[in-house]
């Protein structure tokens, strides 16, 4: 459920290429779009480079009628989009939502018209160097439980399992959002129980055994995709998740949150694992789901979970979390804005889990309103959740606690919707009922980016989501830091390195400390559209200079385009020694002298010697 899940009270009552940009597009080099795994807990490419994730949910369109359950109305927008996402944010990869109900209209019959589309639109995000992880995805079981005058909608199972169902009239009773469904609503809970014990259901098609028959949808979509998307792109698909924010509907007697996931929910995961192997996906991770509860921070709400019940997961699976800040959504717990070091903790437990697990974490969703009630709050809410992905450290703390920071968490912020604002869109099917406005999914207004005058153009400040990330480590890192300086200057560089204060200057600045692996690819870091190629500024051990010669692969500092349209560049950072601590600064400041680089330099020198032994 994006966003709010607790039973409160009546009280709750969206460019041109950046400068310097190449004219034409690059080919990719030699390491661009390998393969990638999970290898312990971070993923890695096939040059053993760790990988970061960050990019956004395609789209909430999905769950939408209006195109059919497909993002896009066209595979041109998907296209359009694409690209744009790339210039805009500079993601790398994307959360792309299918639903069963679309994929199989009636039962034992799927509609491979829209699996064909769905592996066109995918295709249009890997032409552009952009992963793709697919998500089965849900919110109230199945639009096809809500009547045409409802204040609510859903999304995911398709309409003749409701029929067969039988479920009661559906009602929230005194709902204040439309999270609440998921546990007051009679008829999701009924139909979200009966999928979790696989009930079976009288078809035209014969009996069908409800959860059997989603695994069984969801491996001929793996299978379909598997054989029509092309090698190049296949191989940009980094797996499945196999249903969104999973939940109970209702416990058995005794039944908790942990048993629940370990007796029902984890069975499922092996099962729909399984069906992966079968579908020639046996390379590619499940992304699985803990129940949606888990790491609430509403404590009303709040169930324990987090898969506690199971031992490991190992590198076939990816621990997979969502996080919406309720508290900040409510207005009433949390009445001011987002702080520094607002989510390291929440996000810190995600990392926990995943560790504990065996594998690697991913945030699938985060995000918050971009317009209406508390939207106030996210600017400060966005900063704070991309720097709880960013560090285990607060901004405060990072240059004193930098040997916790640990690796970056990858993440898929909610969402990307090109029509935001402009849907058509009948909800449940009423056509009383037009949807036009915001994400035209149950009043929500999440989206990143809207279409102004035809061109894709961001819902709020650039410096949010265009941020200087490392997309690739060639070895193992450190200590990550990024300031965006998009609400107020939370990573405040020490006075006692007054040099680096001075290259830095007033503009944004990230911090990379990694140890090499001693590979051969470089180590990669996105660079934002104000970065410009003459205007970034690099303080390294492997050399300082401010404007970045293109890259040939022999300089140990330089800039190239990332794979893709032209207009995305990335710091190449070559370090072929291994295990040896490197660092970089990369920064957007004016007025760089080369006698401040210099200092900066000797300044993290020591700083680096005295954290990182």
């Amino acid at each position: 459920m994006k966003r709010l899940f607790f039973l409160l009270s009546a009280v709750l009552l969206l460019a041109p290429l950046p400068a310097g940009a190449a004219a034409a597009e690059s080919p990719p080099l030699w390491f661009d779009n390998g393969s990638m795994a999970v290898s312990g807990d971070a993923f890695r490419d096939e040059h053993g480079r760790e990988v970061v994730l960050r990019g956004f949910n395609v789209s909430g369109e999905a769950k939408l009628a209006e195109f059919r359950g497909l993002p896009f109305a066209t595979v041109d927008d998907a296209r359009t989009s694409a690209a744009a996402m790339r210039r805009l944010t500079g993601a790398n990869a994307v959360r792309f939502l299918v639903t069963w109900a679309w994929i199989e209209p009636e039962p034992k019959k799927i509609d491979y018209t829209y699996l064909a589309k769905v592996a066109e639109q995918i295709s249009a995000f890997t032409g552009q160097g952009i992963r793709v992880y697919l998500d089965f995805h849900q919110d109230l079981f199945s639009r096809y439980l809500f009547n045409p005058g409802s204040w609510y909608t859903g999304d995911g199972a398709p309409a003749w399992v409701v029929r067969a169902g039988g479920y009661p009239p559906e009602s929230c009773g005194l709902c204040f959002h439309w999270g609440q469904n998921v546990k007051n609503n009679k008829a999701v809970t009924s139909a979200t129980y009966d999928f979790w014990h696989n009930r079976e259901l009288s078809t035209a098609a014969g009996p069908i055994r409800i959860r059997d028959e989603f695994v069984h949808q969801a491996g001929e979509t793996l299978r379909f995709l598997k054989e029509n998307l092309s090698p190049a792109a296949f191989r940009l698909v980094l797996g499945a998740d196999p249903l969104n924010e999973p939940y109970a509907g209702r416990y058995d007697s005794g039944q908790t949150g942990p048993t629940w996931e370990r007796d029902l929910l984890w069975p499922f995961y092996q099962q729909f694992r399984a069906r992966m192997d079968q579908s020639g996906w046996g390379d590619k991770a499940a992304f699985v789901e803990p129940h949606m509860f888990w790491n609430q921070n509403v404590d009303l709400v709040a169930e324990p979970g987090g898969l506690t019940g199971v031992a490991s997961l190992g590198n076939r699976y990816v621990f997979n979390s969502h996080f919406y800040d309720g508290k900040a959504q409510s207005g009433v717990l949390k009445p001011g804005p987002a702080n520094d070091g607002e989510y390291v903790k929440d996000f810190g437990l995600i990392r926990d889990r995943s560790q504990a697990l065996g594998t690697t974490g991913i945030v699938s969703e985060f995000g918050h309103p971009v317009a209406g009630y508390t939207s106030d709050k996210a600017p400060t809410v966005l900063k704070a959740m991309y720097q709880a992905l960013d560090s285990r450290v607060t901004g405060a703390n990072w240059w004193s606690g930098a040997a916790g920071s640990g690796r970056p968490l990858s993440g898929s912020q909610w969402h990307w919707d090109i029509y935001y604002n402009r849907h058509h869109e009948l909800m449940n099917d009423n056509p009383d009922k037009v949807r036009t406005e915001g994400d035209a999914m149950n009043d929500e207004h999440f989206s990143a980016v809207r279409t102004d005058g035809g061109s894709a153009t961001l819902t709020m400040d650039g410096k949010l989501v265009d941020r200087v990330f490392p997309r690739m480590v060639a070895g193992d890192t450190k200590a990550f830091t990024y300031e965006d300086r998009a609400v107020a200057s939370w990573n405040r560089i020490p006075d006692s390195m007054p040099a680096l204060k001075r290259v830095v200057g007033t503009g944004q600045y990230g911090v990379l400390v990694w140890r090499s692996n001693g590979g051969k690819a470089p180590t990669e870091l996105h660079l934002p559209s104000s970065f410009t190629r003459t205007g970034t500024t690099v303080v390294s051990d492997l050399g300082s200079t401010t404007g970045l010669p293109s890259y040939t692969g022999a300089e140990p500092v330089s800039i190239a385009a990332e794979p893709g349209e032209p207009g995305v560049n990335r710091l190449m950072l070559a370090s072929t020694d291994s295990g040896r601590v490197h660092f970089a600064v990369v920064g957007n400041g004016s007025g760089v002298t080369s006698a401040d680089r210099e200092a900066a330099r000797a300044e993290l020198a020591a700083w680096v010697a005295a954290k990182f032994p």
